[in-house]
């Protein structure tokens, strides 16, 4: 199966910024040809979908997150970012990349991003 490791959550202040790696390895023959993307999970709510970058590079971003977040990705590593800036608190949840499509996406283990004073 594919793994996927996300690196680079923490802890950071309002207005701060991050960026989040996820690397893919095992069963990966084209990673450039599966779609990647970010989603979140927050205490006491769903899943959801928080960017997202295709196959032609098209990006999908939730309303709350535009013109704040950058997602990309780089084929040749096997990894997709997602860059965050302007942090706010209700950013804070466990992120979660994910690579494929229904019925075979995969998805990593999560990394916590609190944002808080």
């Amino acid at each position: 199966q594919v793994q996927l490791v996300e690196s680079g959550g923490g802890l950071v202040q309002p207005g701060g910024s991050l960026r989040l790696s996820c690397a893919a390895s095992g069963s990966i023959l084209r990673f450039e040809l599966n779609r990647v993307g970010w989603d979140r999970q927050a205490p006491g709510k769903q899943r959801e979908l928080v960017a997202r970058i295709d196959v032609g590079g098209s990006t999908l971003y939730a309303d709350s997150v535009k013109g704040r977040f950058a997602i990309s990705r780089d084929n040749a590593k096997n990894t997709v970012y997602l860059q965050m800036n302007s942090l706010q608190p209700e950013d804070t949840a466990v992120y979660y990349c994910n690579l494929g499509s229904p019925p075979a996406t995969n998805w990593g283990q999560g990394t916590q991003v609190t944002v808080s004073s």
